[in-house]
């Protein structure tokens, strides 16, 4: 077990690298930049970096790369999944781009990152939308990523007993 100032820190450094493969995937929406660009841009100015006068909390840079190439590679996979929790009528195309970015990542750590707990991944998830939003975006997002969470991880919800999550 590490030391809990160490485990803290890694909680943080992972938080970091969530909000800036939120950014990133968002920059690749709105600019059509390349994959191994906007990695190589994050990773040599930003994770870490004062960027216009705010300081950027260092990232695991290694968790960042693998969220921003886990989206893209995944994306055809995870998109109609994000799409069948929208409400009635709405597809993921049709989302705001941050909100969309938010949705993707989250459901990729949700299924293809077991090592981080579901509850985790949805609650850093939601205030990322804090960042972002006012109070609908991170209900939706809180709510999306809950039933996406029940989806790909059944085993880790049943652990508290039915009719809770």
């Amino acid at each position: 077990m590490a030391p809990r100032g160490e485990t803290q820190n890694r909680a943080a450094s992972r938080s970091a690298a969530r909000l800036a493969a939120v950014q990133a995937l968002y920059q690749m929406d709105m600019t059509g930049i390349d994959l191994n660009e906007v990695v190589a841009e994050f990773e040599a100015h930003r994770l870490g970096q004062e960027v216009e006068g705010d300081q950027y909390c260092q990232a695991e840079a290694q968790f960042f790369r693998d969220l921003v190439e886990g989206v893209v590679r995944e994306q055809r996979r995870l998109d109609p999944m994000i799409d069948q929790q929208l409400a009635e009528g709405w597809r993921l195309t049709r989302v705001d781009s941050i909100l969309r970015a938010i949705l993707r990542s989250g459901a990729y750590e949700l299924f293809l990152r077991d090592d981080v707990p579901a509850r985790v991944v949805i609650t850093e998830y939601v205030d990322i939308a804090h960042a972002f939003f006012g109070e609908d975006e991170p209900k939706v997002v809180n709510g999306i990523l809950d039933r996406l969470g029940h989806k790909a991880r059944p085993q880790e919800f049943a652990a508290r007993g039915a009719g809770h999550g």
